[in-house]
């Protein structure tokens, strides 16, 4: 083996056909493997030293790495000024996702602070702000309203019998709930974390993570509809909960405060024309007009001087309290009863956040690690849950503002907690009069780029079906299941679309490309023509136990050999014959009465043996075998018989008459796809297997043995080095299926198939691409 010549454009290579055995040999297999061993692995993770400490150390506390050689001059302005703008954006989305997590807005402002302190620390991500966010929201909203709904805290007066309502004991309760919940998801990241369980966001894929968070956009415009309109709809839980809510919130229309409802409007005009305004001029503003904390201040300063809340009976925030809360443990009998919650709040909110810290670190040229990512949020939540504050996760809008405005580092997150701490600490009371409504309408604005998604379905319906129809179940599944058991259903169905492409995989019948090695799909390629005598088979997927069955049903009709039916016949044949034996031996004793001198016609008991063994010259000279085929290594090929069991060949005898040879000869150009009727080869193309499992070998053994019993070979061509292993470990190859029935490429499956067949001429193919190659094999 070896190159024959090489000049400028064109090589030649002139090799021997590659068996499994020969390519170990060529290629010099390595005998033991270059992993090390288990043992010496964990002596490598428990032993110490300087280098590896100050590794773990940085890698645990990403801070250390970036802020030692922090460049103010460089970073410093670009990061203050990020900060502030960030800054200026939590305080109104904080205040108005507080309504969404069914708690006092105050909180949010809360969440907006302990939490992206500690991100600071720990997180990997530049450019991401972590804090409030609506789908978070809206889903610690659904565990609080659950737990903690208004019926639990009405009580009648005594004076006038009339329903009175206990806010503040509901409010409170409601916090306790949304800072257990938090503690134990933060809890929960901070486990898979450790574990390296990172991974764990590849099952939800992109289709179902927008499906989900459409569907909860949903989930926040029907919650914040009672704002709107200043009504007071029944509260509903469990599957179809928001279309009992819908209908109940239209049948409370007639009841709509108009006070708040012209503030909605109103707050909605102005918000969604500044909003376009900055949109249409990114470019040329320095800064995006901060329209959100414009609303709420003049919205404050109108409820305020007008009295809205006494006159025209308009919802307001409430008394703000003025400074921090003191740390407290969380509820921990909750946890049994919020544990499903939980995670599924650990999980989406560390979908939201690695996927939009990656879209960062690619655009800028950092490495996001995704198990320090879930350690960072979870420690977040965790810590954020002792100080009364609900989940978060990072945000698409102000992470963009962090980005667009010149973040460079997680300064900008510290400089906009600080703005949130002046604002606690001092001007918190001042918002009391602000009308919830506003929050409200602040909270439609913003969910503008989560309905935009809906323009997947056009983009999915032209690109990918199957990924199309994730997204609407997901949609539909968290619309009328809700948040929890609607994310639940959607990665089901998304991992059963997995299962169900590997099941229906495409299967193919290959053929060569004249003047190539290429061997390619003949229903797809006009130009690729099969062997004759060859069948090549190929699955587009990895075969494994789901779908076994359905390979062999696939080889079947493909190459349009039942081997069932034909091991049957065969059998039924060689019955008869036994029995036809029998009665020849019986008849010849009776005749001649003397063993040993039988006629010419009949077989020598003596001999008896061979015969049933299929001795090669007595299966070419019995008469009384009836042949439908030419003879294949001196053998009866039944896939021949098969192809051919409708024409007349003969008389039980055996005997082949002319007419039936003119039919037979006449009938081959009238095969379907072109083949060969007399088919002596098989290959299997397993260049698409990951890996096999102990059905698949099965599989292949029965493969093996159930066409050898028809006198068909059977070969294996382009297995992977892990493929072989496996099958090597199964302890599938053996003296009947040895590793030299094992190719490296189909086309040498094809050259030794023909060799062994005793081919006269071995195809010689030459190829012109962007190099022209000869090859002689």
């Amino acid at each position: 083996m070896g190159v024959e010549e090489q000049r400028a454009g064109k090589f030649y290579v002139e090799r021997d056909v590659l068996d499994e055995l020969c390519l170990d040999q060529v290629a010099r297999r390595r005998t033991h493997s270059t992993t090390p061993p288990l043992k010496e692995r964990v002596k490598d993770s428990l032993r110490c030293s300087m280098p590896k400490l100050k590794r773990s150390v940085l890698s645990t506390l990403p801070v250390l790495s970036w802020l030692p050689r922090y460049s103010v001059r460089d970073n410093g302005l670009g990061d203050l000024i990020s900060g502030i703008s960030v800054g200026i954006m939590h305080l109104p989305q904080g205040m108005a996702y507080a309504l969404l997590a069914s708690v006092p807005p105050v909180f949010g402002l809360y969440t907006s602070f302990y939490p992206v302190l500690v991100y600071c620390i720990l997180g990997t991500s530049r450019h991401i702000s972590i804090g409030t966010f609506a789908v978070i929201s809206i889903m610690i909203g659904s565990v609080t309203e659950r737990l903690a709904p208004d019926s639990d805290f009405t009580f009648l007066n005594g004076t006038n019998g009339t329903a009175v309502l206990d806010v503040t004991a509901r409010d409170a309760y409601r916090v306790q709930i949304a800072a257990s919940t938090t503690v134990l998801s933060g809890l929960f990241q901070v486990l898979l974390g450790m574990v390296r369980f990172g991974f764990v966001v590849t099952y939800l894929s992109e289709p179902l993570v927008r499906g989900y968070t459409t569907g909860a956009a949903t989930h926040v415009v029907i919650s914040q509809l009672k704002y709107i309109f200043g009504i007071h709809p029944a509260r509903f839980s469990g599957p179809l909960s928001q279309v009992y809510i819908l209908i109940d919130i239209c049948r409370h229309l007639p009841e709509t405060n108009i006070g708040t409802l012209v503030v909605s409007l109103v707050a909605l005009v102005v918000l969604i024309v500044v909003k376009e305004l900055n949109s249409c001029y990114e470019k040329k503003l320095p800064l995006p007009i901060p329209i959100e904390l414009i609303v709420i201040v003049a919205a404050t300063l109108i409820s305020y001087y007008g009295n809205l809340d006494s006159q025209y009976d308009v919802a307001v925030v409430g008394e703000i309290p003025r400074g921090l809360k003191s740390p407290s443990l969380p509820d921990v009998s909750l946890w049994g009863t919020v544990v499903g919650d939980a995670f599924a709040v650990a999980i989406v909110g560390y979908a939201i956040n690695i996927s939009l810290g990656k879209t960062f670190g690619l655009k800028h040229g950092y490495k996001v690690d995704s198990n320090q990512e879930l350690v960072a949020l979870g420690l977040s939540n965790t810590v954020g849950g002792f100080f009364q504050c609900y989940s978060v996760t990072s945000s698409m809008s102000r992470s963009l503002i962090q980005e667009s405005t010149g973040g460079k580092t997680q300064v900008a997150g510290v400089v906009s907690s600080v703005i949130v701490l002046i604002t606690v600490l001092q001007l918190g009371t001042l918002f009391g009069e602000l009308p919830k409504a506003v929050l409200s309408c602040i909270v439609f604005v913003n969910l503008k780029g989560m309905f935009k998604q809906y323009l997947d379905i056009p983009a999915l319906w032209k690109s990918n079906t199957v990924d199309l129809l994730v997204w609407l179940v997901t949609l539909v599944c968290t619309i009328l299941l809700n948040l929890d058991l609607g994310l639940a259903a959607s990665i089901a169905f998304s991992l059963l679309t997995v299962i169900f492409r590997t099941q229906l995989p495409r299967y193919s019948i290959l053929g060569q490309v004249p003047g190539t090695e290429l061997y390619l799909d003949t229903d797809t390629y006009e130009e690729a023509k099969e062997i004759p005598g060859i069948t090549i088979f190929r699955s587009s997927t990895t075969v494994y136990y789901t779908n076994a069955e359905l390979y062999m049903d696939a080889l079947q009709k493909k190459s349009g050999i039942d081997v069932g039916k034909l091991l049957t016949r065969k059998k039924k044949r060689d019955a008869k014959q036994k029995r036809k034996d029998k009665k020849e031996e019986k008849r010849a004793k009776k005749q001649n009465g003397v063993n040993g001198h039988l006629p010419n016609s009949t077989v020598n008991p003596e001999d008896k043996v061979d015969v049933e063994k299929g001795s090669p010259d007595l299966k070419e000279n019995r008469t009384d075998i009836t042949l439908t085929d030419r003879p294949i290594n001196g053998q009866v090929n039944w896939a021949y018989e098969q192809q051919w069991t409708g024409l007349d060949l003969g008389s039980e005898t055996g005997s082949h008459g002319d007419d039936a040879i003119t039919q037979m000869s006449s009938t081959v150009g009238e095969e379907k796809r072109g083949r060969s009727s007399d088919t002596h080869t098989i290959i299997l193309d397993l260049s698409t297997a990951s890996f096999v499992d102990t059905v698949t070998v099965i599989m292949l053994n029965n493969i093996f043995r159930d066409y050898r019993e028809i006198d068909i070979d059977i070969y294996l061509a382009g297995c992977q080095v892990c493929v072989v292993e496996q099958l090597s470990r199964a302890s599938f190859f053996s003296e009947s299926i040895p590793k030299s029935r094992l190719f490296t490429t189909v086309h040498d499956a094809v050259l030794h198939s023909l060799q062994v067949q005793g081919a006269s001429d071995v195809p010689i193919y030459e190829c012109a691409l962007d190099m022209a190659c000869t090859t002689k094999m």
